[in-house]
């Protein structure tokens, strides 16, 4: 039942805003946490991937929300017991938020 309303918002925010605002990589960022979350690996990653790549384009390369981004691949990793690919981007996201929010 979730899916098509996650779908919705990304379709909507895409039309109101285009397809590269901070607010159409966080629908990305829903849907793929929807599918992590059924166990579709493979539908989530190119949406994290999207995601992660949009915030860094728009908000720069060590926004809080870059580091979020970077913790929810990582997590998808870790999920798929792909742990050598999930460790750098969590300690990416974690060194991110130290230095932004200290320790």
């Amino acid at each position: 039942a979730a899916e098509p309303l996650y779908q919705e918002a990304l379709a909507m925010r895409q039309a109101l805003l285009g397809d590269r605002h901070p607010d159409v990589a966080q629908s990305l960022n829903n849907l793929a946490e929807l599918y992590r979350s059924q166990g579709r690996y493979e539908a989530a990653e190119p949406l994290y991937q999207e995601a992660l790549a949009m915030k860094k384009a728009l908000l720069g390369e060590t926004h809080p929300s870059v580091a979020t981004s970077l913790n929810n691949l990582a997590e998808l990793y870790r999920s798929q017991g792909r742990y050598e690919a999930a460790e750098p981007l969590y300690q990416e996201a974690l060194a991110m938020r130290q230095a932004l929010l200290g320790d």
